[in-house]
């Protein structure tokens, strides 16, 4: 089993230096994907209320735990609130939601999980549109500052350990920042060789705040031999150097540039590979050979919030 080395937060706390990823993976799927990421070594898995899955994410969690193969503080456990609960009435709401679904009495990370708020119709209604054939979700005009000032009374009632952010851009982290009480420990944005998220890693580090990098190879697509980082006959050399896989090697970088990549998968073979890469270490020239492959490639644009809204954070050059 692989152990996997952690990293002090800007709060005195501890959070492991890789995590499964469960964007997109079905209910079925995801219960059996997490308990055999546990079993190999993974103790942060990350989920969201939007993507539908925390009940069986925290279910497979409470079954190793049932099992003996960890307790609850092995395990770091994230979720996110969902833009539809941006208004701070509704933060608490969202959280004790979560807790509810996931089945535990606390949540060691708790993410904004956009800057952009959407209007709130229902808890299940996840994109709210006024036509369901309509391009864009209607957006709320909530400040994100709002939002914040909520969730920071969740760390104070002892619902969430620790707060941070997801998909802000630098001018929206720094402006959080002149306002939070409660810093923000992390922010989960799009990170990987093609976008390598350089300025806004050395603008987070100024701050204490570490990027967590999801969409960490970029959903590869071996029938396109996307992303072409994978297929680069740069990486496949470095790779075939250490008898490791492209993918490992695009996780391995991410490491070393202190990030917290956190690969999605429900395939057993590739949870055991993604996580079997702390036997090896890139040298400085490779890791410049895989940074001229950064492209500016952002493939997460949220494509149903429309890029006019105030808050929406593509816009901005990082």
């Amino acid at each position: 089993m692989v152990r996997v080395p952690n990293i002090k937060l800007n709060n005195g706390l501890e959070m492991p230096v890789l995590g499964l990823g469960t964007y997109q993976s079905k209910p079925n799927e995801v219960a059996e994907a997490v308990k055999h990421a546990i079993d190999h070594g993974y103790r942060h898995i990350d989920t969201a209320f939007s993507y539908g899955n925390e009940k069986e994410v925290g279910a497979a969690i409470k079954e190793k735990i049932a099992e003996g193969v960890v307790k609850r503080e092995d395990i770091y456990l994230v979720t996110k609130l969902w833009c539809i609960h941006h208004d701070p009435s509704k933060v608490e709401h969202a959280c004790r939601k979560s807790l509810e679904n996931l089945g535990l009495d606390y949540i060691d990370l708790y993410l904004m999980h956009n800057p952009v708020g959407f209007v709130y119709v229902d808890d299940s209604t996840i994109l709210p549109k006024k036509q369901e054939s309509d391009e864009f979700v209607i957006a709320s005009d909530i400040d994100y500052l709002d939002t914040w000032k909520a969730m920071e009374q969740l760390v104070k009632k002892g619902l969430v350990r620790s707060i941070g952010l997801s998909n802000f851009n630098a001018e929206q982290t720094e402006r959080l920042l002149k306002n939070a009480e409660v810093k923000p420990v992390t922010n989960q944005v799009e990170c990987h060789i093609e976008l390598n998220q350089k300025k806004l890693r050395e603008l987070s580090k100024q701050y204490g705040i570490i990027l967590t990098a999801y969409c960490p190879l970029a959903q590869h697509n071996p029938v396109e031999k996307k992303p072409a980082f994978l297929y680069d006959d740069r990486t496949i050399a470095i790779a075939k150097k250490y008898n490791k896989t492209p993918a490992q090697v695009a996780i391995r970088y991410l490491l070393q540039i202190g990030t917290i990549p956190i690969p999605k998968s429900v395939t057993k073979s590739r949870i055991e590979e993604n996580i079997n890469v702390f036997d090896f270490e890139l040298n400085s020239d490779e890791i410049k050979i895989l940074e001229q492959q950064d492209c500016g490639n952002r493939i997460a644009r949220w494509p149903f919030i429309n890029p006019t809204e105030k808050y929406y954070p593509f816009n901005a050059e990082f």
